[in-house]
């Protein structure tokens, strides 16, 4: 592979404390610290190449040539790297997912790092992991979590520089495990960005924003501590703030699908006969089960009986985005 082409993967990521309202849209700085995993299931792989004779930039996502916001987006991203590298040079991007897009999976987050680690890898810049999870962040916020590995810290500043992400523990800490629950496929209406501006115009943004550092604390000490007991209610009532804020903003925005709330319902149901398992959701309809590793097996066998849950997808604590050879295999 030449030096002006590259292909990187990233894994999304599962928010525990949760990344909803900007301090600032326009560089996508976050109101809150929050917290996460990298989804090992959950990648996308990109590859970028610039190339001279290319009079524009062209962006295929999932086999699908893109054109409008969601290549203006990348075209932007690319900007981004070009006016770092003093290039102008166009670029043909190819990126794929190993799972729904725009679900409330966070594909953005681990496209944004992909693309991130790609683009710079082709044009040869040398960034430490903090510079590449700032700038991942000024494609999509949660990016900047994909970039390290494992359980990662994304600290919320007032400054592009002291906005960014660091692993608080490698993947292998903790057998925890992520079997997302997918009722629906279907592309969200409202996307994260738009659902971050609406954020400020709910009356309760204020009262979620006043529960969220000693929450953060609680979970920080639970994960360190591989304590699930407390990790589990922690998660499952930020998850509900943060579709308290969602559904309260004006005009409200309503991610969740009849499946949605009906495993929110099972869940508990499992786990008052003995199942350790708990719930998060992201900004989508699709329900995160959060597990340990011996107890996966059992929740993925529950979750086969219900007729409203399409498929699952079974996560471990995912790696760091990372560069790869155009022919090595990348696990899913």
């Amino acid at each position: 592979m030449s030096q002006s082409e590259a292909t990187a993967v990233a894994c999304a990521n599962i928010a525990f404390v949760k990344y909803w309202g900007n301090l600032d849209a326009d560089r996508r700085l976050p109101l809150n610290d929050s917290l996460s995993m990298n989804l090992s299931a959950a990648t996308t792989t990109t590859h970028v190449r610039f190339d001279p004779r290319l009079a524009a930039d062209r962006v295929a996502l999932d086999g699908e040539t893109r054109y409008g916001p969601t290549r203006a987006r990348v075209v932007a991203h690319l900007d981004r790297v070009r006016r770092r590298a003093g290039i102008g040079t166009r670029a043909e991007v190819t990126s794929a997912n190993s799972f729904p897009m725009g679900t409330g999976i966070a594909s953005s987050a681990s496209g944004f790092a992909a693309l991130t680690l790609a683009a710079v890898g082709a044009v040869g810049l040398e960034r430490s992991e903090e510079e590449l999870s700032v700038l991942a962040r000024l494609g999509s916020g949660s990016a900047a979590r994909s970039v390290p590995g494992g359980f990662v810290e994304w600290r919320a500043a007032d400054t592009d520089a002291g906005s960014f992400a660091r692993s608080l523990a490698p993947p292998e800490h903790w057998d925890l495990r992520d079997v997302v629950a997918v009722v629906s496929r279907d592309h969200k209406a409202v996307g994260s960005a738009d659902g971050h501006t609406a954020a400020r115009t709910s009356p309760y943004l204020g009262a979620r924003l006043a529960e969220l550092p000693p929450r953060l604390g609680a979970v920080r000490r639970a994960l360190l501590a591989r304590d699930l007991a407390s990790l589990g209610p922690a998660a499952e009532a930020e998850a509900l703030s943060l579709h308290a804020v969602a559904m309260t903003s004006r005009p409200p925005v309503l991610y969740w699908q009849p499946g949605t709330l009906a495993l929110l319902h099972v869940v508990r149901r499992w786990r008052s006969q003995g199942l350790g398992v708990y719930f998060t959701l992201d900004a989508g309809p699709n329900v995160h089960l959060l597990c340990e590793g011996h107890d996966a097996a059992a929740v993925e066998a529950e979750l086969a009986h219900l007729d409203y849950v399409e498929f699952s997808l079974h996560n471990r604590p995912g790696g760091a985005a990372r560069l790869v050879t155009a022919a090595q295999d990348v696990p899913a």
